[in-house]
């Protein structure tokens, strides 16, 4: 079995909370627009804005901001209020300004990893926005490398892996996307860890790679210890 000596963590759901906040946008953004459109059909509105902008805008609350933008002006056929367009913008404020959060055993993770490892951390989303969090977070000094990516691709992570260890054949990738963090991380060559999270935005849904020996599912990060604790035994025996 090849060592691991690297081990990217996401950011974003894994480490700290985000989707929560993108839920409450929602709703609020649903309650403004009552009475143009339903919240189920708003909501389909909105996400079909998303998946169409995602080229164009990224990932991230900007992104996000603007394809509500968008999606107002569509449903009220380019008759929004200019007090709703505030009312959106004022709400993504509010989000890029939102204290972060920490998951449970996030913090300890990640220690133990840097004990013996390369530790990177490995995110989707808007620059300013993701180095705010990473410092507000308290864990940045225990990263050898952040690396905050327009997308998640098998060739993103070769790249990453490479330039901050020995390869992705030796590296593990853990976070709560299968579409972004799992998968990926696999078919580059390395270990991919899912830790599910309660909410999860409709546009990082993929199917496991079941079976695949280099896939690995935790509950949460408090089971992390255990993994590495089976990674350390088998590069020893």
């Amino acid at each position: 079995m090849q060592k691991l000596t690297a081990i990217g963590f996401d950011a974003d759901d894994t480490l700290w909370q985000n989707e929560q906040f993108f839920r409450l946008t929602e709703e609020r953004f649903a309650d403004l627009l009552r009475d143009h459109a339903g919240p189920d059909h708003l909501a389909e509105r909105l996400l079909e804005a998303e998946r169409r902008n995602l080229g164009h805008y990224g990932f991230g609350i900007k992104a996000f901001m603007l394809s509500m933008i968008e999606t107002a002006i569509d449903v009220t056929d380019g008759k929004v209020p200019a007090s709703i367009i505030r009312e959106i913008i004022d709400a993504g404020q509010e989000m890029l300004a939102h204290p972060i959060e920490l998951l449970p055993h996030a913090r300890e993770a990640v220690e133990l990893a840097a004990i013996s490892y390369r530790v990177i951390l490995i995110t989707k989303g808007d620059l300013l926005d993701q180095e705010r969090k990473l410092a507000q977070s308290g864990l940045g000094d225990m990263f050898d490398g952040v690396e905050i990516v327009s997308d998640k691709k098998p060739q993103t992570y070769v790249d990453i892996f490479t330039r901050h260890g020995s390869g992705p054949e030796s590296a593990m990738m853990v976070g709560n996307s299968m579409k972004s963090d799992v998968r990926p991380a696999i078919d580059a060559g390395g270990w991919g860890v899912f830790v599910p999270h309660g909410m999860t935005w409709a546009l990082e849904h993929a199917d496991a790679p079941e079976g695949h020996p280099r896939f690995h599912e935790l509950a949460d990060l408090g089971e992390f210890a255990a993994l590495l604790q089976q990674f350390q035994g088998k590069s020893s025996a």
